[in-house]
């Protein structure tokens, strides 16, 4: 990777060069037809499906590279502040790439506020599929209805209102927002960690990053809102559990997976209690207490109180005025399966000897169990490496690798997952100590990101239909099923070597009252 370092640059502006180049394009295989407006031209060039994916193949490979080779020197001696800026804007004169979901979200927003409800009327029956907004929305998505949080559905609610009956326009307010929740998630993790390497690894790994900048920012996802507001509530974790319950209630009201932050920071506040000499215990009955006692101390007490209170405040107004339809899509991707995934071989395989309801129950304990023990390699290894160190508050540093073990295991097992899935784990690593799986990482976000180029159904020439296909059929499960090895393996051998320099032991917490 050091050789690779004095072309990070170079790599970088081919990387955004193209991306941007095919999001600046008139409607083609990676991005639907979106109309336009006077403020929001597009450039008048047609690419084919065919130039399309060879310039975001081209522009992920050297993404990757570029990534690659600012892990091997992170310190950036002044932050590029202004470069950040101009990227922003230069989104903002593009339309999303990469999948049609901008278009659900605009339809969402439209249903909403013309006093539908979104979440049991689908785009197609939307005033007969004749609504110029609605009607935009393509296959597989026209008869589904909105899969999303309350929170969500508001933003989509504001874009449909300042934009109209103009798609283009509407999509464009979303790209406001979208943007916004980018830069604001720089600016949050800077505000998390300390040191210039640890702010560096920032810009390395969130903000110049295209396997982040492409699938959440130029694809316009609502993950990047989501992930914004989870890493809000650990920025606010220190200084009002409350307000860092809001944090947490819109998160999981934007997208119910986004939650996890919730269990990373009461884990933290166990942790908290259980680091005092007191809790110190070898017997078997000593570690069931450690289990049930320690959320019985006033401190943790108080702060999980003003936590639910927090969220409750967001998420109850949010899902009364949403409606009773709101529960039935929580459970919308349960019971299927995404090729790129390394559950797509078992599951594909599973179909041959068993029943689909039994390949799913199979698919499903399977995928949770493998979630389970990686997320506990990943927590311990953490603990043996003192992973976040660069995070100064103890509280707010165990609730970060918490809710990072936590999503980097759904990510790599979960058998639906697709690369803009991965917003709160490349939030978050940044602020970690390097690791050898930072590589793994990149390599497993770029095999998921070419998985799912360009990105659309339709708009697809035969030869490019049966290439994209087979890349995501009978390559990418195996590589990421490769990464998902090699990760495992990293905290294996992490766990066992011997020549770790000592933890200096740490001051212990204030003592509670039990």
């Amino acid at each position: 990777m050091k050789a690779l370092a004095p072309a990070r640059i170079p790599l970088l502006l081919v990387s955004f060069g193209l991306l941007l180049l095919v999001g600046a394009a008139k409607a083609n295989a990676a991005k639907p037809p979106l109309g336009t407006t006077t403020w929001l031209p597009e450039m008048g060039y047609y690419p084919s499906a065919r130039a399309v994916t060879i310039l975001l193949f081209g522009a992920y490979i050297a993404g990757a590279l570029a990534v690659l080779a600012g892990l091997a020197r992170p310190l950036i001696a002044r932050r590029a502040t202004a470069w950040v800026l101009l990227l922003g804007a230069l989104v903002l004169l593009t339309s999303p790439i990469g999948s049609g979901d901008h278009t659900n979200y605009a339809a969402y927003g439209r249903i909403a506020i013309q006093g539908g409800d979104p979440y049991s009327a689908s785009p197609e029956d939307w005033r007969g599929g004749l609504d110029p907004i609605t009607a935009s929305v393509q296959p597989p998505w026209r008869d589904t209805p909105s899969i999303y949080g309350p929170f969500a559905t508001a933003l989509m609610a504001v874009s449909s209102w300042i934009g109209g009956d103009n798609l283009r326009l509407t999509v464009g307010i979303w790209q406001v927002f979208i943007v916004g929740a980018w830069l604001a998630m720089r600016w949050l993790l800077f505000r998390l960690c300390d040191g210039e390497r640890a702010q560096g690894r920032v810009d390395v790994l969130w903000t110049f990053n295209p396997l982040v900048f492409g699938p959440l920012v130029l694809g316009a996802h609502v993950d990047l809102i989501a992930a914004a507001l989870a890493v809000a509530a650990l920025v606010a974790l220190p200084r009002s559990p409350l307000v860092a319950g809001m944090f947490v209630g819109a998160a999981a009201s934007t997208k119910v997976t986004y939650a996890v932050v919730a269990l990373g920071i009461v884990w933290a506040w166990r942790a908290a209690v259980l680091r005092h000499p007191a809790w110190r215990v070898d017997s078997a009955r000593g570690r069931l207490r450690q289990l049930v006692d320690p959320w019985r101390t006033s401190g943790t007490r108080e702060r999980v109180r003003d936590l639910v209170i927090g969220a409750l405040a967001v998420v109850v107004p949010c899902y009364l005025v949403a409606g009773p339809h709101v529960l039935k899509q929580l459970g919308a991707a349960g019971g299927s399966f995404s090729f790129a995934t390394p559950a797509a071989p078992l599951w594909i395989a599973l179909r041959h000897v068993l029943p689909e309801w039994a390949v799913g129950a199979v698919v499903f304990v399977l995928a949770a169990s493998a979630m389970i023990g990686l997320a506990w390699l990943l927590h311990r290894v953490a603990y043996r490496v003192r992973l976040g160190r660069r995070i100064p508050d103890a509280i707010t540093r165990q609730a970060v690798v918490t809710t990072w073990a936590l999503s980097t295991a759904y990510v790599f097992c979960a058998p639906y997952a697709l690369p803009w899935y991965d917003a709160l784990v490349w939030a978050l690593l940044p602020i970690l100590l390097e690791m050898a799986w930072d590589a793994a990482l990149v390599g497993r976000a770029l095999f998921m990101v070419l998985a799912y180029v360009p990105g659309r159904v339709l708009g697809l020439s035969p030869g490019v239909e049966a290439f994209t296909l087979n890349f995501r059929i009978n390559i990418a499960p195996w590589f990421t099923t490769l990464f998902l090895v090699l990760l495992v393996w990293l905290c294996w051998r992490e766990l066992h070597r011997q020549n770790l320099p000592p933890i200096p032991p740490r001051k212990p917490p204030l003592q509670h009252q039990t």
